[in-house]
């Protein structure tokens, strides 16, 4: 079954998720560390993990999830976790992630957070969202779908 797993805390594209999820009928679990109001809808299971444990949600997802499942996240490392498992990864501004792309992804990370430390970079947190991502968004995570629907 083609499920769909969010790393919700910090998502800015939950609803869309949901709309495309109703229109497909697919399952949604949404995982996060602090409470969030998700619809009523069988459809769609809050999941609520321990919020002492920094990637509880992420083990989470990458303990459950399954090839073809798709998961939604900014994560580089829960994003490589999954692929490894042969899920389809797509992050909330339409960035497919693949077999292909996520070793260059991981080394950015790492590049990135080594910077960081030594205090070479300061700041940080992705820009803020615009329409056209949202758009790219949404068409990514329709051809993912029709993709997967299409290969079984």
């Amino acid at each position: 079954m083609l499920d769909i797993y969010i790393d919700a805390d910090a998502c800015p594209v939950k609803d869309e998720v949901y709309r495309v999820a109703r229109r497909w009928n697919l399952k949604v679990f949404v995982v996060c560390n602090s409470h969030l109001n998700v619809p009523k809808d069988e459809s769609i299971q809050l999941v609520q993990v321990d919020t002492r444990d920094f990637n509880a949600a992420d083990d989470w997802i990458a303990e459950r999830v399954q090839a073809d499942d798709i998961v939604i996240t900014r994560d580089i490392p829960l994003a490589d976790r999954c692929i490894k498992k042969g899920a389809r990864v797509l992050g909330p501004t339409g960035r497919l992630l693949d077999e292909d792309s996520i070793g260059s992804a991981v080394a950015t990370r790492d590049l990135m957070d080594q910077l960081r430390g030594m205090g070479a970079i300061t700041g940080g947190g992705p820009p803020p969202m615009e329409k056209k991502d949202r758009a790219h968004f949404l068409a990514q995570l329709h051809q993912i779908i029709q993709a997967v629907r299409r290969d079984r």
